[in-house]
């Protein structure tokens, strides 16, 4: 193998882990922010509580063209969702960037 090739493979794998450690910080701060928001009292990542898992979310949005807008909005406007048969608003999360805000809408979806 060349010192051409060798650099090259070398690049490649530092890439790829940071662009893993980069995914990890990611993950680590949409999880921080969805727990800070109370996400988690009504929602979880894999079993449906008193709302829809955030892999049942995923699966719904799966190929959708319009998945990331759909939940942007759902998580920074407060609409109104039924809860038990009633009315009640949906909380936002707890933040006015909206980077932080599609860092969740991605993890949620890549559920």
């Amino acid at each position: 193998m060349s010192l051409k090739n060798t650099w090259v493979i070398g690049a490649l794998l530092a890439g790829w882990s940071g662009a893993l450690i980069g995914a990890e910080a990611g993950n680590a701060a949409a999880e921080a922010l969805v727990k800070k928001s109370g996400c988690l009292i009504c929602h979880s990542v894999a079993q449906k509580k008193n709302a829809p898992s955030y892999k049942s979310i995923a699966e719904k949005y799966k190929g959708k063209a319009d998945a990331e807008a759909v939940l942007f909005k759902h998580v920074t406007t407060n609409p109104t969702i039924k809860v038990d048969g009633k009315d009640e608003m949906h909380d936002s999360l707890k933040t006015k960037n909206d980077a932080e805000v599609r860092n969740v809408v991605k993890w949620v979806l890549s559920r």
